[in-house]
């Protein structure tokens, strides 16, 4: 998949998925888009947006878990002037701002119980109130939400509100983790070369078979984005090293260590002790990788966190996280304020 809303795909399962955008792209039909973490939902999304009518209209996207539910109300709804300290002008909210278009809400099981009422409102009258305001906004808006957790799950505990849930739910597109379409490897290798040397006007070597074997049988927890992270990463460093020291293969019996599966409780059967041994044995590994990775990013990027932050596409506080927990030192010492960041 692009970013631009193409599909990349050739598995029967995405041949799928891509029939049912042209077919529901065209209405005004809520979608709910369910799948683990970067395995496209927003390019479905955007999909969806850039084969209906209306794709000259705006295209707003909501992180739903990323604010929390005072800022998150005032974006999504806007706010009217002195609603809160430090309101000193009106704001529209993104549903005003999507007008016209498609509003694609993120992470949409991190709503708040409080604001997942005033979205049931939208939905059902298609108007709202700003923060702090009297009248009610109206707004023609085509809602599609995700997210990657058990939504039935969420709805069962009381975490969202079940007539929401078959509000957004009218047509539900569920998109496969990449390790059930590995088919689609080679072919997102070569889309994100060709777009990176493009990006940093570079041109690399293909893949070796060998590099291209330890990519078919990675495990695949981070989807396409994890593979998009690592062929950019290939193309700015121009080795394979990079790709071979950061995976780990699919899980097998190398992995396990001796003497660990004997710390299981008794009773427990020796199919149980593996599994347990080759999670153990295949975190640590991962943990050495990463630590790796970034620290040759830092290095790379001369100690520019912020520039390392977006090359490994993680947020400027997880980057900072991670040097903590790793103990990472380089060419500059972290500050108190940065340590708790």
């Amino acid at each position: 998949m692009e970013e631009n809303g193409t599909f990349i795909h050739c598995s029967e399962k995405m041949q799928e998925i891509q029939m049912i955008i042209d077919q529901l792209a065209d209405t005004d039909v809520t979608v709910f888009i369910q799948g683990e973490s970067g395995v496209g939902k927003e390019v479905v999304a955007r999909s969806i947006h850039l084969n209906s009518s209306h794709r000259e209209n705006p295209f707003i996207k909501v992180n739903c878990a990323a604010l929390p539910q005072e800022l998150l109300e005032s974006e999504l709804f806007g706010y009217e002037k002195g609603a809160f300290t430090g309101a000193y002008c009106q704001k529209p909210g993104k549903f005003e701002l999507a007008d016209g278009g498609t509003i694609f809400l993120d992470e949409i099981v991190e709503i708040p119980l409080p604001l997942q009422a005033k979205l049931l409102q939208v939905l059902q009258d298609k108007e709202f109130p700003r923060l702090g305001g009297r009248e009610n906004v109206q707004v023609s808006v085509r809602i599609l939400a995700a997210t990657n957790k058990n939504i039935e799950e969420a709805v069962k505990n009381g975490h969202f509100r079940e007539d929401l849930y078959y509000r957004l739910n009218v047509v539900n597109i569920a998109i496969p983790p990449l390790r059930e379409r590995r088919e689609e490897i080679p072919i997102f290798v070569e889309h994100f070369l060709g777009k990176y040397e493009i990006k940093y006007k570079k041109k690399v070597n293909s893949l070796s078979s060998k590099a291209m074997r330890t990519l078919l049988e990675h495990h695949w927890l981070g989807n396409v984005r994890e593979l998009e992270n690592i062929i950019q990463r290939y193309v700015v460093f121009g080795n394979e090293r990079v790709i071979m020291d950061g995976l780990v293969p699919l899980a097998s019996k190398d992995f396990l260590q001796e003497g660990e599966a004997e710390n299981l409780p008794e009773g427990e059967g020796l199919s149980q002790k593996k599994r347990f041994s080759l999670r153990t044995a295949v975190g640590k590994v991962v943990m050495e990788k990463e630590s790796k990775l970034i620290l040759d990013t830092l290095e790379l990027t001369r100690w520019n966190r912020k520039e390392a932050a977006m090359m490994l596409n993680i947020n400027y506080r997880t980057l900072m996280y991670k040097i903590k927990k790793y103990g990472l030192k380089g060419q500059f010492l972290l500050s108190e304020e940065e340590l708790y960041v």
